[in-house]
């Protein structure tokens, strides 16, 4: 995958009020990933706020009250929408903002769609109300809604000329949409137990015996819940660690876009090791300023320097 050409043809009026909508929607319900996209120039900023968007749509159909059969209908509908989409058949004039942004990122940039099918894919087993006995069975899952993320976003960013092994950089892509899906799971455990949903692997729940799942402040009776926060936090960070080695591969922007939403759910999986049991006492987030900070980061390379030499040392 090649780097984006940078002259491209202006935005309309409509399809830039559609944008405007996304980055709207975008800026309101996700935090974490704004901090990251404001880093990127307009066009990618754009594209990356359309894609957030349709996902979200996607996301509110899975976590809504409305009877499973309707979910999946609504569903069902939504990817016929990514169909017109992916068959040009979005006019920029069409009254749904987000299908004219996600329209016109696509002949922007090489945006591997199906991965929004597989999203609505992993979204259909919330609906369903799938478990996952191992740590293989939750991957598939994660794969769909986070790692398709990744790569999709990967069509955004592109890779520069000439990398070594870059190749592999949808691998990376996809291993990094993992280790921040793990992370949310984590984070949210008691919210999702709230809702009759479990995410983390049967056996290792039973492993560290919490089996009977997690509905108060407090683990479960006669559990080794730090156990399995710790045991969780050490895949997370594996996956990160395979996952960082996309940044050099990146142009400067989006090298410190991704390095700056990975980063903060970095922090998250610190603050959740420190204090496994606040989980189940609340949401776990970062102040702005440490957001700010991370975005900082990002943006001065550091990350990126870092897992540069890790990679020059490997080869050697």
């Amino acid at each position: 995958m090649s780097r984006t050409v940078e002259a491209q043809a202006p935005v309309s009026a409509p399809v830039q009020a559609a944008y405007s909508y996304c980055e709207a929607v975008t800026g309101q319900q996700a935090r974490n990933f704004a901090y990251g996209i404001r880093l990127l120039p307009a066009d990618k900023r754009q594209a990356m706020s359309a894609l957030y968007a349709f996902s979200r749509r996607v996301d509110d159909i899975g976590d809504g009250t409305l009877a499973q059969d309707a979910k999946q209908t609504r569903l069902e509908e939504t990817r016929a929408l990514l169909g017109r989409v992916r068959d040009g058949a979005v006019d920029e004039d069409d009254t749904d903002p987000v299908a004219v942004a996600l329209a016109d990122a696509a002949q922007r940039f090489p945006i591997p769609l199906g991965g929004l099918d597989e999203l609505i894919d992993g979204v259909l087993m919330d609906v369903r109300g799938e478990t996952y006995e191992t740590w293989d069975d939750l991957k598939t899952y994660c794969r769909c809604v986070a790692g398709a993320i990744g790569r999709l976003s990967l069509g955004v960013f592109g890779i520069q000329p000439g990398v070594p092994g870059s190749e592999r950089a949808p691998e990376y892509a996809d291993t990094l949409g993992l280790a921040l899906q793990l992370t949310n799971i984590l984070r949210d455990v008691r919210e999702d137990a709230g809702t009759g949903r479990t995410y983390l692997p049967s056996d290792d729940l039973a492993k560290f015996g919490c089996s009977t799942g997690f509905d108060g402040p407090l683990p479960p009776p006669g559990s080794d819940f730090a156990g399995l926060v710790h045991f969780e936090v050490r895949r997370a960070r594996a996956l990160f660690a395979e996952g960082y080695r996309l940044l050099p591969m990146l142009d400067r922007r989006s090298g410190a876009c991704v390095a700056a939403m990975a980063g903060i759910y970095r922090r998250l999986l610190d603050r959740i090791e420190r204090d496994p049991e606040a989980v189940l006492r609340g949401r776990v987030s970062l102040p702005g300023r440490e957001k700010a900070y991370v975005a900082v980061r990002g943006l001065s390379g550091l990350d990126t320097r870092y897992v540069s030499r890790q990679s020059a040392r490997r080869r050697a």
